[in-house]
């Protein structure tokens, strides 16, 4: 039996926003319940009602007299699922009323598809008279779905870019690979995708990430299984550029699950000694993985980057990566759930951790050593006012400029803004130990 999509995306948004489940756990395990065909619609309802959360909600509210509340909270998730496709997807409204209806009774509730049914009549015929779309008179939270709290933070940092940082939260990612120049150089590898027909938007001259016109199935990227590419953002693959290893290097990299980095640096430099540690041992099996596929090795160790002396064997390193814990106000438009997960008083929580660490992995690397600091946010209490604060606290510590034509760099660190050259928000400081 063909499971309901509709079914499975409410119960899943559901999972995200009542129960605090990540959608990158959640949604995997409802795709298992679809057919191979159904999965991409599955993900895309779930990703935009996310997204588009408290505008879907205040559409809602227009059209019911009180809100579905305790067991029957799941079929509110259905009647968003049900106006998302009206608003944002080419679904034929009658396969989207019939579906969505439909899935009432695979929820074990047929008593409300009546209830389900006029809702989304309802919203269908105000769409076709006046459509409920962008108003300037709503709150700033329903016009920009995001919370207040993330939007008064990012309105603080950015009083003359906000609305544009929001706006770009909202749209979809697009697809970046990295190269890897063990196997191929990248004019190369493009040559290999034109030859494939995969069309290219952009090559960053810095790091040689490709951007995708398109999103594609990896199996379509020439030489996948063999380990000639991977995909990663075009913001994370500036790290292995900035940390620019030399061979005979001792390497750390901290927080480095699920190891995209970790490979990157690898395939950058032959002849260096890595060691990949993160406090999650689950989140290591993906490391491992990506090492596999790469044909790379690390030495990779389940451990706490604040607490160093429960896992280092006391050698110096020369080059340090700490990409710490952080908010992922950056990586937004990716993980649609951070919006409703993260709460503003994490902040204060992530930017103790985010000193702590640095602070004790600060005596691992060896005089003329390079650590980069890096996050995927965009809030200046993790990125460049804990770089201040760092440089305050350690006379031996200087920071050193990240040289770049056409970008955008302040003296202290790189913060690349969601969307910047169409890459995710992210966030490097440089930092030599000088004696």
């Amino acid at each position: 039996m063909t499971a309901n999509i509709r079914a499975l995306a409410a119960q899943c948004t559901f999972a995200v926003v009542e129960q605090g489940k990540s959608l990158s756990e959640e949604l995997p395990k409802q795709q298992l319940k679809a057919d191979a065909k159904d999965k991409g619609l599955l993900q895309e309802l779930c990703y935009g009602v996310l997204r588009y959360l408290p505008e879907l909600e205040h559409d809602v509210r227009q059209l019911m007299d009180k809100p579905l509340t305790g067991k029957q909270r799941l079929f509110h998730f259905l009647i968003l699922v049900g106006i998302y496709q009206f608003k944002y997807t080419r679904i034929p409204d009658h396969a989207a009323v019939g579906e969505t209806v439909a899935a009432a009774a695979v929820l074990k509730n047929k008593r409300l598809k009546g209830l389900i049914n006029g809702v989304l009549r309802n919203f269908q015929r105000q769409q076709l008279t006046t459509p409920i779309k962008a108003n300037t008179s709503l709150p700033d939270a329903i016009q920009y779905n995001h919370p207040s709290w993330l939007i008064k933070k990012v309105q603080h940092a950015y009083p003359q870019h906000w609305q544009e940082i929001l706006t770009a939260n909202q749209q979809k990612p697009p697809m970046w690979i990295r190269v890897n120049q063990q196997q191929n150089k990248v004019a190369t590898y493009v040559t290999l995708l034109d030859k494939a027909d995969i069309q290219i938007e952009l090559v960053d001259e810095f790091s040689g990430a490709i951007q995708l016109t398109s999103a594609q199935d990896v199996n379509n990227l020439p030489g996948f299984e063999q380990g000639w590419v991977s995909i990663q953002d075009g913001a994370a693959q500036q790290a292995a550029n900035l940390l620019n290893t030399q061979a005979g290097d001792n390497v750390l990299d901290c927080c480095a699950a699920p190891g995209g980095k970790t490979c990157h640096i690898l395939e950058h430099t032959d002849n260096i000694t890595m060691t990949a540690i993160d406090l999650a041992p689950q989140r290591l099996i993906r490391v491992n993985e990506n090492l596999a596929r790469l044909n790379l090795s690390a030495k990779v160790i389940a451990g706490d980057a604040a607490n160093p002396q429960d896992w280092w064997d006391g050698k110096l390193f020369e080059r340090i990566l700490l990409d710490a814990p952080c908010s992922g106000t950056g990586v937004i438009r990716r993980h649609p759930d951070i919006k409703w997960l993260r709460k503003a008083n994490d902040i204060n929580v992530l930017t103790q951790l985010q000193q702590q660490i640095l602070a004790n992995i600060w005596p691992l690397l060896a005089v003329g050593g390079t650590l980069i600091y890096a996050t995927c946010s965009i809030l200046p209490e993790e990125n460049s006012e804990q770089i201040i604060q760092f440089l305050a606290n350690h006379s031996n510590a200087e920071l050193l400029p990240i040289k770049q034509e056409n970008k955008n760099i302040s003296k202290l660190g790189w913060q690349i803004l969601p969307n910047d050259n169409g890459m995710d928000g992210f966030y490097y400081a440089k930092i030599r130990k000088i004696n």
